[in-house]
């Protein structure tokens, strides 16, 4: 027993001393990262190497993400199709009258129109965007670029008086507390319940349009804007106060750079609801616009034309929002 305590004592690793071999220790340290890189561990890779992995894993995702929406938009039309292709007669009336109203809802289809109609339906307004033949007979083109220089309109003034009001509200608390309760107030107000009173006061439909587009677009950006300025660093406003930086200039170079994309985030949310309020505003004050084309199209029972007037208004509503979404992420920086 003495014998193997002695011999066990003797493989136990000792206190290494300045005159002792570290070719043992060492190599026992040096070990697990042989059996690392043995098993494919590893070094780690280098900065640039991780930047084009994430790159690489990235495309892929948008490729995978594409094929998918082709595949669901596919799937889409083809369901559209099948259900729009119906023999039973519909209805019982003339080729010509059917054609003078814009229906499909002749001897052998369905009352809802298909894709290849609206595709070619489509076609004839691309081919002639801008034709005007009287009040009610105006080209998509033209319908569109009235709404859309409404909701330009509305939204600039708002976000003349949103943002200007939104720096002072946030840098000041006393102003915060005490213009609160007017602004939950006001707030969840329906825009379109301003367009009798716009009405009425203004005296004119394209006026009363472009103030329920201010009305609905102020808030998005102006509660935004309060909280973007007030959630600034206590941090960085001291060392500006500590350099003597006056507050116009403290609030253009530390507060609205800090800010920004969080003011970006509010400008996003209120273009979207620009858009979608515009829609039903020109319904009510009739004219022009493609909320109007919209009305009266189905007054005339041409679906085909609606879904065609749906489709625009969902297309420039998307390019809208990506415009404003590249200007956040220019302005949004890790922190």
């Amino acid at each position: 027993m003495m014998r193997g305590a002695l011999s066990s004592s003797r493989r136990r690793p000792g206190p290494i001393t300045p005159g002792k071999s570290l070719a043992k220790t060492s190599r026992s340290v040096l070990l697990p990262d042989a059996i690392d890189r043995f098993r494919g561990m590893g070094p780690r890779p280098s900065p640039g190497r991780r930047v084009e992995r994430s790159c690489a894993m990235s495309t892929n995702l948008r490729l995978r993400a594409g094929l998918v929406s082709i595949v669901l938009l596919a799937a889409f039309l083809g369901i559209w199709h099948l259900a729009t292709r119906s023999t039973a007669p519909v209805a019982t009336m003339s080729p010509e009258y059917a054609k003078l109203m814009g229906l499909t809802a002749t001897q052998g289809k369905s009352a809802m129109p298909g894709p290849l109609d609206v595709g070619a339906k489509l076609w004839e307004h691309v081919r002639r965007p801008f034709y005007d033949n009287g009040p009610n007979d105006k080209g998509l083109g033209i319908q569109l670029a009235y709404s859309i220089a409404r909701v330009g309109t509305g939204y600039l003034l708002a976000v003349l008086v949103a943002i200007p009001l939104g720096f002072l509200i946030g840098m000041s608390p006393l102003l915060s507390k005490a213009l609160d309760p007017f602004i939950q107030v006001l707030k969840p107000i329906s825009p379109l319940a301003w367009m009798p009173l716009a009405l009425y006061t203004i005296k004119d439909s394209s006026i009363s349009a472009i103030f329920v587009i201010f009305i609905c677009s102020i808030w998005p950006m102006l509660l935004n804007t309060v909280f973007g300025v007030a959630s600034v660093r206590k941090e960085w406003i001291n060392v500006a106060r500590t350099l003597e930086v006056g507050t116009i200039r403290r609030a253009f170079t530390v507060i609205l750079p800090a800010a920004a994309p969080t003011i970006l985030t509010g400008m996003r949310i209120s273009i979207g609801i620009a858009w979608l309020v515009i829609v039903a505003a020109e319904m009510l004050v009739g004219g022009t616009g493609i909320g109007y084309f919209v009305w009266n199209e189905w007054n005339n029972l041409s679906i085909t034309n609606v879904i065609i007037a749906i489709l625009l208004i969902g297309i420039v509503g998307m390019l809208l929002d990506q415009i404003l979404a590249r200007f956040t992420h220019m302005v949004t920086f890790p922190e």
